[in-house]
């Protein structure tokens, strides 16, 4: 009797399947990189733009500020866009957003027009950063493949930042400053061209977009940073500083109000019914704030104080990127034999250390001898905790939700960058306000009070760690049932023109 088989699809083999998810996951890192380096890249090219575009000394630090209050204000719409429409749309449509706004951005010829298109590349980077971390939690089948995918994730997150400040100082003493924008767009072009063959096709959840949801987060976001950023600078007392941070506090409040009472809201409320991801947004805040905090002053230490170029301060930060990159490739090793709650904590430890030791800067600290050290302490203990951070960020979510839950583990960060670094610098004025001596000294004195303040945001995350995270070893991804071996049934997302199953042609006799 012949049985026909054409119907019957066969697995595709683990090599063909492991080089479609290794090619997916080069794609989604690079767009993540190129995302995360962007809040750092113009750092160094600040005094070349201002120079050029005419900006006021006030005004310039809204080049770094415009991009940070878009990318967090609209991350938790960024994160449903990928829900609502699928994750491959989402991917595609935030890269060439960010793409168009570097390339106007690029050759912007007066500072309003830049300051936009540093929004319209915020905008962008708020779809893709959370779509990433989707593609990364429900595309990987197996947990050496998701281990290895999450661990990128983290080295990329974590060491961006200063890799940014490396090639904006290349770009800038070695092209122009406007190259710190245009380097995205071949870049952005070749992904969009490039991620239909490597990201398939994903279900798109039913219902609609929460607009209400999305005004109100997003307007209560951006009023939240931007007053604590215009406290930085005009006091707490200020009306402006008042009226965003009264706006704030009755938009959320309406955004709490609507999400409890929608069908589909853009961020269930059901998030944070976990102990564990309630702990990490927390988290996410305290250790992102430190991060930036630690870039800010550390650029400013390097110029102003210790006199280096923009390259070498970009330079001078890459030790830092190397530790987080080949920290967070051990734990993908480790995580999976000592649980996620070690890293955690132990990685807390080292960053409030490394602070601790940071805020005895002074007017005589010297590179190698008083700031290397405590640099590659900081990046040991970032590459601990960023992996395990984002594992249990997204696990245990129920697949319709992996937009809304990465879009807000990423919000929760960008805002912690922003309110934090604000706050520190509130507070390095206040340390150096009336301080006599020469520049190098007021300048470490307020770094020296920055740091302190980084070492309560990080002792308050240690705390969160201590008394709220307790990941349970066998969480399941979105999409996996509790004890499943996602190798054995999760189908990743792979091209959709490409199946990761192929028929059978031959019949058996």
């Amino acid at each position: 009797m012949a049985v026909s088989t054409h119907a019957i699809a066969a697995p595709a083999s683990p090599p063909r399947l492991a080089h479609r998810t290794g090619l997916m996951l080069v794609v989604i890192a690079i767009a993540q990189l190129m995302v995360i380096l962007d809040a750092t890249i113009v750092n160094v090219a600040l005094p070349s733009m201002q120079t050029s575009l005419g900006f006021s000394t006030q005004n310039l630090s809204w080049v770094v500020n415009a991009y940070a209050l878009a990318f967090g204000g609209l991350l938790l719409l960024g994160g449903r866009v990928g829900d609502l429409l699928g994750r491959r749309p989402a991917f595609i449509g935030g890269v060439l957003l960010f793409t168009l706004g570097s390339l106007l951005g690029g050759l912007a010829q007066n500072s309003g027009w830049l300051l936009g298109m540093r929004v319209i590349q915020g905008a962008g980077a708020a779809i893709v950063a959370p779509t990433v971390l989707s593609l990364i939690a429900t595309g990987f089948p197996t947990e050496r493949e998701r281990n290895r995918a999450f661990a990128v994730f983290a080295g990329v997150s974590g060491a961006g930042g200063a890799i940014g400040l490396v090639a904006g100082g290349l770009l800038t003493e070695w092209v122009s400053w406007r190259w710190v924008l245009l380097v995205n767009v071949p870049i952005g072009v070749a992904l969009a061209l490039v991620a239909p063959l490597f990201i398939g096709k994903s279900p798109r959840s039913e219902g609609r977009f929460d607009f209400g949801g999305a005004i109100t987060s997003t307007g209560g976001v951006a009023l939240l940073v931007y007053g604590f950023i215009h406290a930085s600078d005009s006091g707490w007392r200020d009306a402006t500083t008042v009226g965003s941070f009264v706006g704030a506090v009755v938009l959320l409040a309406a955004f709490v109000f609507i999400e409890s009472r929608t069908p589909q809201p853009i961020i269930p409320l059901r998030l944070f019914a976990s102990r564990n991801r309630s702990g990490i947004y927390a988290l996410g805040v305290a250790m992102m704030g430190s991060l930036i905090g630690m870039f800010f002053f550390l650029t400013l230490f390097f110029q102003n104080v210790l006199a280096y170029s923009p390259l070498k301060t970009g330079l001078a930060f890459l030790p830092l990127s190397v530790s987080i990159i080949v920290v967070s490739g051990v734990m993908m090793q480790l995580i999976p034999k000592i649980g996620q709650r070690l890293p955690l904590v132990a990685g807390t430890l080292l960053i409030t250390g490394a602070l601790i030791w940071l805020s005895t800067i002074s007017a005589d600290s010297a590179y190698l001898g008083d700031l290397l050290g405590p640099m590659l302490l900081y990046g040991i203990g970032a590459g601990m905790v960023f992996m395990p951070m984002t594992m249990v960020g997204v696990s245990g979510v129920e697949m319709q939700d992996t937009g809304a839950a990465s879009g807000l583990l990423n919000a929760t960060q960008q805002m912690g960058g922003s309110l934090s670094l604000a706050v520190i610098i509130t507070v390095y004025g206040a340390a150096t306000s009336g301080a006599t001596g020469d520049k190098a000294h007021v300048l470490a004195k307020g770094a020296s009070a920055g740091f302190l303040v980084a070492v309560a945001i990080t002792v308050v995350a240690l705390a969160l760690v201590v008394l709220l995270i307790r990941p349970a070893a066998d969480a399941p991804m979105p999409g996996m049932m509790p004890g499943m071996d996602a190798g054995a049934d999760a189908e990743p997302e792979l091209s959709a023109d490409s199946s990761p199953s192929a028929p059978l042609t031959e019949n058996l006799e």
